[in-house]
């Protein structure tokens, strides 16, 4: 069984995709029918009171588009498969017989939300299908099936799922184009995006990113940050470093560009959701302020607030591990702007992410709530259509 690249099985599932496709996956039409075979709503996971209980951070394998993608060679391309050893490698292929069907089977997945009492999931792809480095026209090709295989989940079980789609960064134009078409056509509450395209920075001006966000703006859509291990990791090939260290890194990187190079100011309503609780971005503010004071090459894009004022207007999952962290993070930045998450169905994720959220002693009642769900709910538009909106 295949698995994809994020805290799993980075290097293994390339080499698998080939023999694997044709068990896990299909065209959109196939899709839609064996989603449409699965058993309807088990509501065993449903609290009896108070709001959906909502994860945010749900990844989906689309193994049609992973044996599109395998002439690409995605393993000598990927920093997370590149800067993994011989361990990490034999590590993650054990993990693929275990964790594979979670990714790809719909009636495994309904079962796993049952036991962890959640309501409705975020779908989003497998981080390592992003496929940046294809043409832009292959890399449109590839997004386009696999948003349509989500927005097929989400109509067969729209209670169950909402669908969080990808698109081509490496052209901003056609990235652009099928963001109106996910959230217009296939009724998608999201659109999951790198923490850099090719190792170019999400603000760097090559990548003209900017018609994109202001999109993603203009639509109301949430951009979902998820990194897929850093790309200059050779200290980090070790341990498992890439995903342990290096993902964190990832996302702290990345929203600091997003902050400095001035994209969060020039689109002050644009929605971003950063994974993994944001890395360790909500425990640096106090350093990145003070350099920006002291510094002048720091205020080259941002100049009259500080770079903390700019974090509440990120959203953070709670993928984080400890309740002192969690209460840390809703500290710096509210608990409107924090959401659950699981990271499902990965090693590196949160098993119980309802339970970390009970135990943050912390919060209020009110709090847990728009935690658990009330905050993804409105953010995410669930209860109405992202189309009419």
């Amino acid at each position: 069984m295949f698995v994809t690249c994020n805290a799993l099985n980075h290097d293994q599932c390339t080499h698998a995709s080939e023999e694997t496709a044709g068990s896990l996956g299909g065209d959109a039409a196939d899709n839609r029918a064996e989603v449409q075979r699965q058993p309807g709503r088990n509501r065993i996971g449903r609290s009896s009171t108070g709001p959906l209980r909502i994860d945010i951070h749900c990844h989906y394998f689309n193994a049609d588009a992973a044996g599109k993608a395998a002439p690409l060679k995605p393993f000598e391309k990927e920093p997370s498969i590149v800067y993994a050893n011989p361990l990490t490698r034999e590590i993650n292929m054990g993990q693929m017989k275990v964790r594979g069907p979670q990714l790809s089977d719909i009636a495994v997945r309904l079962r796993d939300m049952d036991r962890m009492g959640i309501d409705v999931q975020a779908v989003s792809p497998a981080p390592a299908q992003y496929y940046y480095y294809a043409e832009a026209d292959f890399g449109l090709e590839l997004a386009r099936g696999i948003n349509d295989g989500i927005a097929a989940i989400a109509g067969a079980h729209p209670d169950r799922f909402v669908g969080i789609g990808t698109v081509p960064l490496q052209n901003a134009a056609m990235a652009t184009r099928e963001l109106v078409r996910c959230v217009t056509k296939l009724d998608m509450r999201g659109i999951e995006i790198g923490t850099n395209v090719n190792g170019i920075d999400l603000a760097d001006k090559r990548l003209g990113l900017d018609k994109f966000f202001a999109k993603a703006e203009e639509l109301g859509t949430v951009l979902f940050l998820h990194p897929m291990g850093f790309t200059h990791a050779d200290r980090m090939t070790d341990y498992y470093f890439n995903n342990i260290i290096g993902n964190p890194l990832e996302s702290t990187l990345a929203v600091a560009h997003l902050i400095f190079g001035g994209v969060v100011d020039r689109f002050p309503k644009l929605k971003f959701c950063v994974a993994h609780g944001g890395g360790y971005m909500p425990h640096a503010f106090a350093r990145m302020d003070h350099g920006w004071k002291v510094r002048p090459d720091a205020q080259t894009a941002i100049s009259r607030k500080k770079p903390s004022s700019y974090l509440k207007k990120f959203y953070f999952d709670t993928v984080t591990f400890d309740t002192g962290l969690l209460a840390t993070l809703v500290e710096q930045v509210g608990a409107s702007h924090v959401m659950m998450g699981s990271d499902y169905p990965f090693d590196m994720g949160d098993d119980d992410p309802v339970g970390l959220v009970e135990r943050v002693s912390q919060l209020s009642d009110a709090e847990r709530q728009q935690i658990m769900g009330r905050n993804a709910a409105r953010l995410l538009k669930i209860g109405k259509s992202a189309r009419k909106s």
